[in-house]
């Protein structure tokens, strides 16, 4: 007895252990649905077909919604009922779409019917686009139109749209396919369509013999639509013809064909169903006619009050006129004094932009002109300091070449910063080694660093690419003045440059840099004003430290003009943080690297002749004097046409061309060199201003530019490269 007991507790334990089997519900409603369109019940097929879409959304299953809601659309279709069909299988699309893009079979398949709805809605420019996607699917999928379903619906698009020559030759080759079950009910639509194309053209022997043809294979595939189509076609065309008896047999056959295929429809939609809504529509009508009474009864009660309303109205209107009347007065004197300020404010405009204008000719002319007097200074200082001068003078020509030096770089940054302000700073996208460039930045300034006994570290991300497309002037330009401000307000501290690749996809790679040093700090109320012009956080620090406070205003604009965004972090005696990113092209070509003399032998000047065209009588003397003392045999023009005559009839090795002269100036003087002589070098000297640029003179023939004031050893260094 108490084994059995155990038997029992332990076997109905297990039954009861056992999973439930769960219903699978879009099985179930598959099965009503193909149970009532059989039946012809299609009020039950919509409600059970609604049913399955609302479970499939209702158990997040996109795939089987999508199957369904198609399935949908295609009831829709065959109950003519396009406009809804076109919704379904644009939601069904929609649906796989966001399972996969690539598509399937049943996705070909609603982008066709698509198109075939919208053929029945005559909207041929989509039903195109939905069979071309279709046909598109087939293809990646590898499924075969063998029934030609495609290029039959193209056809029929074309002759809708009245290119009735290229749809002949499509059903022509359909005509043309060989002749099986599956492709039957397809020829037998274009050899109809083709019968229907010549019968416009009134080739009415043509059309009947495609009609016939078309009518003795619609017997083999007993497709009604197309038989009744075919029958009113033959119908039209004995008409024509004037044969009226056969024309009459034709159109009765289709008659009696398109009354049963209407019964059938009827059947679809179900008697039943129709009278039902018949009788709703009626009780809605008695509805409508019981309101319309009470209405009227109402409209009655009241037409009294209407009347004194409409007269207290018609005063009320009255008023109301009168004072839009003032109203409109008072808004176009308001309009004409909102026009005349406007004017002013374009006035005001107008002012303002040739007063930027008028400012940057002023500092371009002003640092243009102070280049030749500056020019004289730097080269009779570099003359004295070679003349080995008194000890007690070299303290005065150290100072004099120090503060001609500053004056050089302050001119530059104006304009610089002019340049920027005017648009006519042009961004170059060459090929440069990002590596390369910040590796010859830190050795320049190593110099720098141990005056201030820093340390300073450079830490480039190696996964950088090394062929970058970009500017590296303007990029050498922001780290030249970041650098030398963190080496400058820094002492027995640390100096760190850093460069990070962001990312890098699509031959793009953003890149993060930082220069971060342990210097004096910025006060947190001067962080907003360190990029402006002039600005050094105080008169204390301008003094002990120097500088022009030009240097951040022309990083924050060349950052801002390679599409960065400069960012400043600092707090005072801990040190600051400067931070920006930039975009760069990925080149996969390697960087071409010029070779340039750094290191001239003296020797290379000895017995050479060169022509120096300067108009400026001290210049000339300074540039006499510094070609002489590298050995060089010097000729003195002071205008461009004397330079043009003798160089015709005299050979000179290297030509020192100055760019503004008397009469002709030196880029004319240079085209016109450069028809008879193309291989004497020729360089630009000049006090180079915001209209001019190295690229401008270069286009113009000449070799090489020297700017105004030069460095004594960048002027022998572009000789010996060029000599």
């Amino acid at each position: 007895m108490k084994y059995l007991l155990f038997f029992i507790i332990f076997l109905n334990t297990q039954l009861y252990s056992q999973k439930k089997i769960k219903v699978d519900s879009i099985t179930y409603y598959s099965n009503l649905i193909e149970a009532n369109i059989r039946d012809n019940h299609y009020k039950d097929v919509l409600f059970y077909s609604q049913k399955a879409i609302d479970f499939c959304k209702k158990n997040n299953k996109i795939e089987a919604e999508a199957i369904q809601t198609y399935k949908l659309g295609q009831v829709y279709f065959n109950l003519k009922l396009y406009n809804d069909a076109i919704e379904s299988f644009n939601k069904s699309i929609n649906l796989f779409n966001t399972i996969s893009k690539k598509g399937n079979n049943t996705t070909a398949d609603a982008y066709y019917y698509l198109g075939i709805s919208y053929i029945q809605k005559k909207k041929y420019a989509l039903a195109e686009i939905s069979l071309n996607k279709s046909e598109e699917i087939k293809k990646k999928l590898k499924i075969k139109d063998y029934a030609k379903l495609i290029p039959l619906q193209k056809g029929i698009i074309l002759k809708a749209t009245g290119k009735k020559d290229l749809a002949s030759t499509i059903f022509k080759e359909l005509i043309a396919q060989p002749e099986n079950k599956t492709i039957l009910n397809t020829q037998a639509e274009a050899l109809y369509q083709i019968g229907v194309i010549e019968a416009s053209s009134k080739k009415y022997n043509l059309a009947l013999n495609y009609l016939d043809k078309a009518y003795e294979l619609n017997r083999k595939n007993k497709n009604l639509e197309q038989k009744s189509n075919i029958l009113l076609e033959l119908s039209l065309v004995y008409d024509k013809m004037l044969d009226k008896t056969t024309a009459y047999t034709y159109l009765k056959q289709h008659l009696n064909l398109k009354e049963s295929i209407s019964l059938a429809n009827d059947e679809k939609l179900g008697i039943s169903d129709y009278e039902s809504f018949k009788e709703e529509q009626r009780k809605q009508e008695e509805l409508l006619l019981e309101k319309e009474n009470k209405e009227k009864e109402q409209s009655d009660k009241f037409s009294k009050l209407i009347s004194i309303l409409a007269i207290a109205i018609i005063s009320i209107l009255s008023l109301l006129s009168l004072s839009l009347y003032k109203n409109n007065i008072i808004r176009n004197q308001n309009n004409a004094l909102l026009k005349e300020k406007n004017n002013e404010l374009i006035a005001a405009k107008n002012r303002a932009e040739e007063a930027s204008k008028a400012r940057s000719e002023f500092l371009s002319t002003v640092s243009h002109e102070l280049r030749t007097p500056l020019n004289a200074i730097n080269g009779i200082t570099h003359l004295l300091l070679e003349e080995n001068p008194k000890k007690s003078q070299m303290h005065y020509l150290s100072s004099l070449k120090f503060s001609g030096n500053y004056l050089t770089n302050f001119i530059n940054d104006i304009l610089e910063i002019n340049k920027i302000d005017s648009n006519k700073l042009e961004i170059e996208y060459i090929n440069f080694n990002l590596k390369q460039l910040l590796s010859n930045i830190q050795n320049s300034l190593k110099e720098i660093a141990t005056v201030n006994n820093n340390k300073f570290f450079l830490k480039i991300d190696s996964s950088i690419p090394d062929n970058l497309i970009g500017d590296p002037t303007k990029l050498s330009q922001i780290f030249m003045n970041l650098i030398n401000n963190a080496l400058k307000f820094t002492n027995n501290g640390t100096v760190s440059v850093i460069a990070k690749l962001r990312t890098f996809q699509n031959d793009n790679a953003i890149v993060y840099f930082q220069i971060i040093d342990t210097g004096i700090g910025i006060p947190e109320d001067k962080l907003k004003t360190v990029f402006e012009s002039f600005s050094q956080g105080s008169v204390e620090i301008n003094r002990k430290f120097g500088g022009t406070g030009l240097g951040l205003t022309i990083v924050k604009k060349l950052v801002r003009i390679l599409g960065g965004r400069i960012r400043v972090k600092s707090v005072v005696g801990e040190g600051s943080t400067f931070s920006f990113e930039l975009n760069f092209k990925v080149d996969s070509k390697p960087i071409l690297i010029k070779s340039k003399i750094k290191d001239y032998d003296t020797e290379i000047f000895k017995n050479k002749k060169i022509l120096v065209v300067e108009d400026n009588k001290i210049n000339q003397m300074i540039t006499q004097k510094m070609l002489t003392n590298k050995g060089i045999e010097c000729t003195i023009i002071d205008n461009g046409e004397d330079a043009v005559e003798i160089l015709k009839v005299e050979t000179f090795d290297l030509v020192l061309m100055d760019v503004h002269l008397l009469g002709i100036n030196g880029t004319i003087a240079t085209q016109q060199i450069r028809e008879f002589d193309t291989t004497t070098p020729i360089i630009a000297l000049t006090a180079i201003s915001l209209n001019e640029n190295r690229e401008m003179l270069l286009s113009f023939g000449m070799t090489d530019v020297i700017t105004k004031p030069f460095v004594p050893e960048e002027f022998y260094t572009i000789l010996a490269q060029n000599v």
